[in-house]
């Protein structure tokens, strides 16, 4: 069923993790989009494959533990675990068979006719037989670790993501005795997956790893006949479970978990198709699995690998260049903080220069009148300028306060060595509460001016992340706008203290006090300008939207007359299309950049009040963490947003349609192709452009 009742209410809902694993067959959609260049489609299956793998190992062993419950606990779930990983199953199976199709059907033949021809062993010629075995004895053979497998003797660990071959024996000194098994691994963590073999000019062979290793079995085994290999990976349940400890020493907990988080039980067993029934159940006893542990893939697994297949120069099978544009009032100026004081700036990244941002921490490292600068750190880059600011900043003789979330999954341990890293250098570091994470994107510069102390705010619905704001679409807005400075500075305190405010936040939307009642009053007072005939109107942009109480606040503003558009790129609980949603419209735009920023515009009786914001609207996000949603008071700005909202809501390219059957129909109206990531591109190109025309014109 795709649709769910809740038990309290009769609340149409799509369950969560069918509704991602919807978001995640659009992504597929692009693979199989014959528009899309060639490369980039082979990305799309990599990222497929790496969203795929992150699911199974947080969402989908979390279901599993739910199976190991006790009954008196499973009756009180909203849930059949039961049902729902057997619906999980089929899902992602179909998929599964979609993305095989797909890459043998459409990207090797497609590859083949630009001469780049992926080679199993049998098709090799003499020269890179040659080439294959030398590979193998110089590079792989200490990583490979054949096993025999026993079911009565010490079972071999199978590491967490890590590539490995299955292979049917028989003895050669007895040949009607009964199938020997072994493991063999693939050394993908050592080496690279895809290896280039000697081939004719102007023609481009490879061979990935696996079939390396296939090739050269028979010397792992000289006692046997090879039957047969079969490709195996098992996933591991990659969860900390420490998101509601409230005592003791949390750094300490989570550096504990980190050292158990490739040795979790097992979330998903995937295996070769072709492999028999009878080795399958073998691999089922020795490794202590059961059939929902069970996922049949094609030959290869760990296909988000195909992030680093080779491109041998072929520029024109990949999208055609984007370079970022640069936010000249704040790259070029000469009094980065003047610029701010006198208005405030926004940006939208990628297609706006991430320089900006950088260029705020850099200038206040340097400049003699900044003597503060806090900020809060979710996700960063490995190498990042930023972080070296902040480092330059203090010994500089400035203070420096940074917040940093550890719970920021899959990124704890990049934010503890930063963490230690500023520490040492003289930063003074906060790390999270227990219980609740922190995903505000905050900054804070503390200047002193002729008229005294002057801060600076820089607020953005993205991470401080130089790598992420090359592909990740987010706003960021710098202001020195008394209304916004002052509480920012309150949500710091309290990210310090864990003091609560004294006083309410008027303006800001924050998390764990006024984002959510606030949220609610914005909704209500559209469903009360509807019941007075009077235009009402809510437009959501977001990442994911799955609070049922959001939801049903949406549902009654739709049958009170409201219109409601969303944009929705991953989650949608939400059903579209119902009795309780005929005014609701949502879309999807899945296309080359992660559409990551959320936007909220209410029609509020002309005034179209407009916040961005950290928020997604989920009941972690809502309830459970600190977020930041900000007002965007300048007029102008508003505007701006407002342009960008309707380029996409116009988009009949990349859009598609979300809706009860969760088809993910593509979105088409009109004659003329509108791609909105193109056309927001060129839109600011175009708006550049006629600034530095009226610029000249007024010189």
């Amino acid at each position: 069923m795709v649709t769910e009742f809740t038990k309290e209410k009769e609340l149409p809902l799509v369950a969560r993790d069918i509704s991602w694993l919807s978001f995640n067959e659009r992504v597929l959609q692009e693979a199989r989009d014959h528009t899309v260049p060639l490369f980039e489609r082979i990305k799309f299956l990599a990222i497929y494959s790496s969203n795929l793998d992150e699911f199974f190992r947080v969402r989908m062993a979390n279901h599993r533990n739910l199976l190991r419950v006790g009954k008196k606990t499973k009756k009180e779930l909203d849930i059949d675990p039961k049902q729902t990983v057997k619906e999980i199953q089929e899902i992602v199976n179909e998929q599964q068979e979609e993305f095989s199709r797909i890459f043998q059907e459409e990207i090797i033949p497609e590859l083949k006719k630009h001469n780049i021809n992926i080679l199993r062993r049998l098709d090799l010629n003499e020269e890179q037989k040659e080439f294959v075995e030398n590979y193998f004895r110089d590079h792989m053979l200490p990583f490979v670790q054949p096993v025999l497998l026993f079911k009565d003797k010490i079972r071999p660990f199978l590491n967490n993501a890590a590539l490995y071959l299955s292979v049917l024996l028989k003895p050669k000194d007895n040949y009607k005795a009964d199938y020997d098994y072994a493991i063999v691994k693939i050394p993908s963590d050592h080496l690279p997956r895809f290896i280039q073999l000697p081939s004719p000019s102007s023609r481009y062979d490879i061979i990935m790893l696996d079939d390396i290793v296939r090739h050269s079995i028979s010397w792992m085994f000289p006692g046997y006949h090879v039957i047969d290999t079969y490709s195996i990976k098992l996933t591991r349940d990659a969860e900390l479970y420490i998101d509601d400890e409230f005592s003791g020493n949390l750094i300490q907990k989570i550096k504990s978990s980190l050292t158990k988080r490739h040795v979790g039980p097992a979330s998903r067993f995937v295996y070769d198709s072709e492999m028999p029934e009878d080795f399958l159940n073998f691999l089922m006893e020795v490794f202590d699995l059961d059939k929902y542990d069970l996922l049949r893939e094609g030959r290869y697994h760990n296909n988000f690998d195909f992030f680093r297949f080779p491109d041998f120069g072929m520029g024109h099978l990949k999208n055609s260049p984007l370079p970022p544009l640069p936010y000249k009032p704040l790259e070029e100026t000469k009094d980065f903080f003047q610029q701010i004081r006198e208005k405030d700036h926004m940006i939208y990244v990628p297609y706006h220069s991430y320089e900006s941002v950088v260029r705020f921490f850099e200038q206040a490292a340097h400049d003699p009148k900044v003597t503060h600068i806090k900020i809060v750190q979710y996700r960063v880059a490995r190498k990042s300028r930023i972080m070296d600011a902040l480092i330059n900043a203090v010994r500089s003789g400035k203070q420096v306060s940074v917040f940093i979330e550890v719970k920021a999954r899959f990124d704890e341990e990049a934010n503890l060595e930063w963490g230690e890293k500023l520490s040492k250098a003289g930063v003074t570091v906060h790390y999270s509460f227990p219980g609740v994470k922190v995903h505000s994107k905050l900054a804070l510069v503390r200047r002193l001016e002729k008229n005294g102390p002057t801060m600076y705010t820089y607020l953005s619905t993205g991470n401080f992340h130089e790598d992420t704001a090359k592909i990740y679409s987010d706003f960021g807005l710098f202001t020195a706008d008394e209304r916004l400075v002052y509480e920012v500075a309150r949500v710091f305190s309290f990210l310090e203290t864990e003091q609560v405010p004294a006083q309410p936040f008027e303006h800001l939307l924050v998390g764990q006090f006024n984002l959510r009642s606030d949220l609610e009053s914005l909704i209500n007072y559209e469903i009360e300008q509807a019941k007075a005939d009077k235009p009402a109107s809510i437009i959501l942009k977001m990442n994911s939207l799955q609070d049922e109480t959001m939801i049903e606040k949406l549902y009654e503003a739709s049958m009170a007359g409201v219109q409601v558009t969303l944009i929705i790129r991953g989650i949608c609980c939400l059903v579209p299309g119902l009795p309780e949603s005929e005014n609701i419209h949502a879309l999807s735009i899945v296309d080359r950049f992660l559409e990551h920023s959320r936007v909220f515009i209410f029609h509020h009786g002309g005034e179209e009040l407009t916040y961005l914001s950290s928020a997604d609207w989920m009941t972690r996000n809502l309830s459970y963490r600190v977020e930041t949603a900000f007002p965007i008071y300048d007029p102008a700005l508003r505007r701006e947003i407002r342009e960008y909202i309707n380029i996409q809501l116009m988009d009949n390219v990349k859009a598609r349609v979300l809706d009860a059957t969760l088809s993910n129909t593509y979105y088409r109206n009109g004659s003329l192709a509108i791609r909105s990531q193109r056309e927001t591109y060129y839109y600011i190109k175009r708006q550049m452009e006629a600034e530095k025309l009226s610029a000249k014109k007024e010189r």
